[in-house]
């Protein structure tokens, strides 16, 4: 408890800590001093024995079944030592346990009536109060004799990824085969029993078989042993357990809040970064890195850094100060308009060779189109008109199982911004060697269709030549000879153009948006000369290793963390 609001500032940790208290809830281990000041409550082995007349008497009225009687519980099969008033039992012998069924589908007059029909999708593990997705009729509840739960009935999923999802009805309902109903004996509080299965749960889902869908069954589920507390101790433990859930949820509110805090700031203070003038850059940036270890302490942040610092790079901010030092020196600083007329000169040349094709000019660029000023000596122009020939799609025919002579990347290979080789499929088609497909160093590749967030990023080919082909879904292109592949490759990971692709997208999420060779030729690129481009990347490597070195930190910071709520979990219990 001294320790909550650290061991709360980790996500993750909060619903370990609630998961810690249940544990330790149902041990009869937050209640000692309730006991010592209840020392003459009814034990639990009393009522065992109440339950078991309760539950004859019910079987003699018809009102529940009869069911097969449980094994007697092994000494190994409740690990934990339990408080004296507790007794040992299986969920089976508290409650009568109903799972339930699908009405016939064939059959439409079964649906659309006035009777809840949950599934196992809808178990919110707390009230359900709400009614369920679908409904059936009572004709349904008559022919496929689905059993009708009552208000107050507990519910447990046993199927698939929410095996151990429960709730508790506030309305009558049934339930689908996924969903096991508890209708508690008098022996038992609903309330503690639904906080019960929640401690269980973790056990539930070590039970589950079937492979790719778990489940459990209503005859694991019945028996499964637990310490059964006396009824006015289960409803102790419901206040306690409750008192510490909100105190756990308030510090985990606190914890969003203060992570929320923290991301405005970063995005102001980004704002005010990307928007200042050349000569302020500098003095923002040593006050922003003055708070690195105050608020940039979440990944989420990292990437906002990572962000302002290639769109300040396709600014010129990043490179004032060097402009400044060249221009003092007398270095003569070359115009990027000199930059253009050497590579349209370059492609001329490729043109009469006949190495690459003539294509159509492209359309001049309006005042209306350009999105911030750039420094002095820099210039604006279509990404067409800076690379050797347009960007050319890739070739996707069918993967197979075995490994071929021929291997293709596949979109994972990319879509983290850099180029990773592991990411590969086998066709078995030889694609010849001289085609375009094959990629060589430095070739650039796009995804010109993905999901929206993805749709635009590009990636640099850094490995040999001839190793890879690469899929419809991306386009390659080459830098010309004068511009820099990784300051093209910053100018199209900054925000502008990323933003350009994703408005420019056509489809929806859906049908994964997709951008043209047309989009990604006119897209506008900043550019600057050679050696400045070159310094920018020198720029731009040493900020990003920066970055990598807070999200280390970040890492390292939330694995402590994490070792330390382990301790302490293991010290508790």
């Amino acid at each position: 408890m001294e320790h909550f609001k650290e061991l709360t500032q980790h996500p993750k940790n909060a619903e370990e800590l609630k998961g810690l208290i249940l544990q330790l809830a149902v041990q009869g281990k937050l209640t000692q001093k309730w006991r010592e000041e209840n020392p003459d409550v009814e034990p639990a082995s009393v009522l065992l024995k109440k339950l078991e007349l309760e539950k004859n008497r019910l079987i003699k009225e018809g009102k529940i079944r009869k069911e097969q009687p449980l094994g007697v519980i092994g000494e190994d099969e409740l690990n934990s030592s339990i408080p004296d008033s507790w007794a040992v039992t299986r969920l089976g012998e508290i409650g009568d346990w109903g799972a339930g069924a699908t009405p016939s589908r064939s059959r439409s007059d079964f649906y659309g009536g006035t009777i809840n029909w949950f599934k196992s999708g809808e178990l919110n593990n707390a009230i359900i109060d709400y009614n369920s997705e679908e409904t059936i009729n009572e004709l349904a509840l008559k022919n496929s004799s689905i059993r009708l739960n009552k208000v107050g009935d507990v519910l447990i999923a046993m199927y698939g990824a929410t095996i151990g999802e429960t709730g508790i009805l506030a309305v009558e309902g049934t339930t689908n085969q996924a969903v096991c109903a508890c209708t508690p004996l008098s022996c038992i509080s609903n309330v503690y029993l639904h906080l019960l299965l929640k401690a269980l749960k973790g056990k539930f889902i070590n039970q589950g078989e079937g492979g790719a869908q778990p489940n459990i069954s209503r005859v694991k589920i019945r028996n499964q042993v637990f310490a059964l507390p006396p009824l006015a101790e289960q409803k102790a433990i419901v206040e306690v357990v409750n008192q510490l859930f909100a105190e756990v949820e308030q510090l985990e509110g606190l914890t969003k809040e203060r992570i929320q805090l923290k991301s405005d700031f970063v995005t102001s203070a980004l704002n005010q970064l990307t928007q200042a003038s050349e000569q302020e850059v500098a003095s923002q940036w040593e006050f922003l890195k003055s708070q690195f270890g105050t608020f940039f302490t979440e990944k989420a942040n990292i990437k906002k850094l990572r962000e302002a610092i290639l769109q300040l790079a396709v600014q010129g901010k990043l490179t004032h100060h060097w402009q400044a030092a060249r221009r003092l020196s007398g270095v003569e600083v070359e115009p990027a308009s000199v930059l253009l007329e050497k590579i349209k000169a370059e492609k001329e040349q490729l043109i009469k060779a006949g190495k690459i094709k003539k294509e159509k000019p492209l359309p001049a660029i309006s005042e209306d189109e350009i999105p911030y000023d750039l420094p002095d000596g820099w210039v604006w122009c279509r990404l067409g008109e800076i690379i050797k020939e347009k960007p050319r799609n890739g070739y996707s025919p069918k993967g197979v199982d075995f490994p071929t002579k021929t291997k293709s990347l596949k979109l994972g290979a990319t879509t983290k911004g850099y180029f990773k080789s592991n990411e590969v499929k086998y066709i078995d088609e030889e694609i010849p060697l001289d085609s375009y497909l094959w990629l060589k160093p430095n070739d650039i590749l796009i995804q010109r269709s993905n999901s929206l967030e993805y749709v635009g990023v590009s990636a640099i080919y850094n490995g040999k030549e001839n190793d890879f082909v690469y899929p419809d879904l991306m386009m390659k292109i080459q830098a010309c000879t004068p511009i820099v592949t990784t300051y093209l490759h910053i100018t199209l990971s900054s925000n502008f153009t990323r933003a350009y692709f994703r408005e420019n997208a056509s489809g929806t999420s859906g049908n994964m948006p997709k951008i043209n060779q047309g989009i990604v030729a006119n897209t506008l690129t900043p550019i600057t000369n050679a050696v400045e481009q070159k310094a920018i990347v020198e720029k731009v490597n040493g900020l990003m290793a920066l970055c990598d070195q807070l999200e280390h930190e970040i890492e390292t910071h939330q694995i402590t963390q994490e070792v330390w709520m382990q301790c302490c979990l293991r010290e508790v219990v």
